[in-house]
């Protein structure tokens, strides 16, 4: 694997956009400490917490972040804010080959030499946002059309930032133990997302565990949710397009009946798949669109179908496409059309490993008390944080940011998604807090 990272040698200053000093409208943003009772004070000698003034500060970040979301591979805003922010610090970020996203080592001392070659703890964030309208009235509301982190990647990328920025204070008063890589990860949300791309470029070298949160709107803030083994899913596109000589609706039995044969593998092929397959594995098969057809008196010669397929596990992700071409060869043969099938891969489920699991729970513990630890069970979405879980191993801890007393859930890929802000401070303690208590090995 070659690493073609390249380094960035000019700076935004402080005052150039997209690296804010103030929320909007002039006024430093606010994120008021946890009521009493929801944590339990942090591990005595246990560093790393997020003092006021830097908590503040993200809060207006992630904030600005949100007024300018940016979708997969054009954030470049984006990567301008982080680097000069990471570049005030003292740190070094280096941006991937594509202009979006990038690299920051913080280094015992700020010395690259006091690395000492050991595997790297990385702390992964997804900086992308989505092609939806914000919904909400707020201050930090979306300031470009049909765009909006709607899916908490701002807060990521914010909590990423924090850690970096308290591990770098550590390390410049000798409390970092060993070397810590930052991540932030351009166009998640576009399939099979950008981490395929990234690790092309050598994000991974020398790295040798990894680390990520996602927002839930379940989990309420303050606490995190956590599991073992898959916590999200497998989740592949597929396109279909049935064809046929056409005809008259008087004389189906002379040509194909384009409109069965679609209906037919509509409603037919995820049951066949649902009998070839592990019941355990949760293959599923869902369509979003069928489309075919102009007159009622006219049989059509293409049919459409576009849909996804999701999995619980590898071993039934891995064998889907030739499980899912043979379903649907077999039934337009039955009804004589001819079908194409375009099968995209997406990402296979996010698989936590257990040492890694226990890592993000002893931090947590350690920070908040063991009650702000709390069982997840495994989602049908999907992350493209699960290649990297390929090459080395790693979890992905649930960031509770709902409000306490809150009933209705804001979920996620809304345009009225919102969180509760104290999470980045959370997040940000979490990290620090695993990158104190372990490392890449």
């Amino acid at each position: 694997m070659s690493h073609v990272l390249s380094p960035h040698t000019e700076a935004p200053s402080a005052a150039s956009p997209g690296v804010p000093q103030t929320a909007p409208g002039g006024e430093h943003a606010r994120a008021e400490e946890l009521p009493p009772g929801t944590v339990t004070p942090g591990a005595p000698g246990l560093p790393g917490t997020l003092p006021p003034t830097l908590r503040d500060e993200l809060v207006a970040f992630r904030r600005d972040l949100h007024m300018h979301p940016e979708l997969g591979n054009q954030e470049f805003r984006t990567t301008a804010a982080l680097t000069a922010r990471l570049e005030r610090a003292g740190l070094r970020p280096r941006v991937l080959p594509g202009g979006t996203g990038l690299i920051c080592d913080v280094h015992p001392g700020l010395d690259d030499s006091r690395h000492d070659g050991r595997p790297m703890l990385a702390l992964r964030a997804d900086i992308d946002a989505l092609p939806i309208p914000d919904t909400k009235t707020v201050p930090y509301r979306s300031t470009v059309p049909d765009r909006a982190h709607a899916c908490g990647h701002d807060v990521h990328t914010s909590c990423v930032l924090g850690a970096g920025l308290v591990l770098a204070d550590l390390a410049r008063q000798g409390q970092l133990p060993h070397s810590v890589r930052l991540l932030f990860q351009p166009a998640e949300e576009v399939l099979p997302g950008g981490a395929p791309e990234a690790i092309e470029a050598g994000v991974l070298k020398g790295v040798g565990r990894i680390l990520a949160v996602h927002c839930d709107p379940r989990v309420e803030v303050g606490r995190i949710g956590l599991r073992t083994g898959p916590i999200t899913s497998a989740c592949d596109r597929l396109e279909v397009a049935l064809d046929g000589p056409g005809g008259h609706t008087a004389r189906p039995h002379l040509t194909t009946d384009l409109v069965t044969a679609a209906a037919k593998v509509a409603a037919e092929v995820p049951a066949l798949l649902a009998r070839r397959v592990d019941a355990r594995s949760g293959l599923s098969l869902t369509w979003g669109r069928l489309q075919t057809g102009h007159a009622c008196n006219v049989i059509p010669q293409r049919a459409e179908l576009s849909g996804t397929v999701r999995c619980l596990d590898l071993p039934a992700w891995r064998a889907a496409p030739d499980l899912v071409h043979a379903a649907i060869a077999e039934l337009s043969t039955l009804y004589g059309a001819k079908s194409t099938v375009e099968y995209i891969r997406g990402v296979p489920p996010v698989v936590n490993e257990a040492r890694t699991s226990e890592l993000l729970q002893d931090a947590m513990t350690a920070r908040r008390g063991s009650h702000a630890v709390e069982p997840t069970e495994q989602s049908l979405g999907g992350e493209d944080y699960s290649w990297y879980l390929e090459h080395v191993p790693g979890a992905m801890a649930r960031l509770g940011v709902r409000p306490p007393g809150e009933q209705r859930s804001r979920d996620l890929h809304q345009g009225d998604f919102d969180v509760d802000e104290r999470a980045i401070q959370v997040g940000v303690e979490l990290f620090t807090a695993a990158a104190l208590l372990g490392d890449g090995a």
